[in-house]
């Protein structure tokens, strides 16, 4: 399984790249997962529903299933936040597991960066980043794709990983 991340702040548009990525790495023949860090107070569960209730009443985990997905919500309850090599244990074996976050993880990772953001780059200070997909021309050595041609990062991702050449 490969790992490859998208790291950049809040509103440079990760989201959006990986959502265009991940259709033309399936195309590819990939299968294709993700680990998304977000932030502490999201919530996958809707109050009201049964499994809802069941982990406000108490439950570690709770399993939801049917015949077209399943999903485990896994409530802390104080415990440490697992690292993402916990999490990755997690994962069905996969061709391609992209993740999302995780900026201090020592994995290759892809820097999405919109000036707009008024945040600073992180490459100076990430070597683990191996390229800059932005909205604007960026002073590095690092590859530099622009936002909006996945077609020409996932070249590159599938290539830096060793997976070029698995299309059919």
């Amino acid at each position: 399984m490969k790992i490859f991340g998208f790291a950049g702040y809040s509103g440079s548009g990760k989201t959006t790249l990986i959502e265009k990525l991940i259709p033309i790495f399936v195309a590819r023949g990939l299968s294709v997962s993700l680990i998304k860090h977000a932030h502490h107070t999201f919530d996958v569960d809707q109050p009201g529903k049964d499994s809802y209730r069941h982990r406000k009443a108490g439950c570690t985990e709770v399993l939801v299933t049917s015949s077209r997905r399943w999903a485990l919500v896994h409530e802390l309850r104080g415990a440490p936040e697992p690292t993402l090599a916990e999490q990755v244990k997690r994962v069905s074996p996969c061709d391609l597991l992209l993740v999302e976050g995780y900026k201090r993880e020592r994995i290759p990772k892809l820097e999405v960066y919109r000036a707009a953001t008024g945040e600073p780059l992180l490459h100076p200070h990430d070597e683990n980043i191996v390229a800059i997909a932005t909205d604007t021309r960026v002073n590095t050595t690092l590859p530099q794709f622009d936002l909006n041609a996945p077609e020409h990062v996932a070249d590159f991702v599938l290539e830096h990983l060793g997976l070029v050449g698995r299309d059919s």
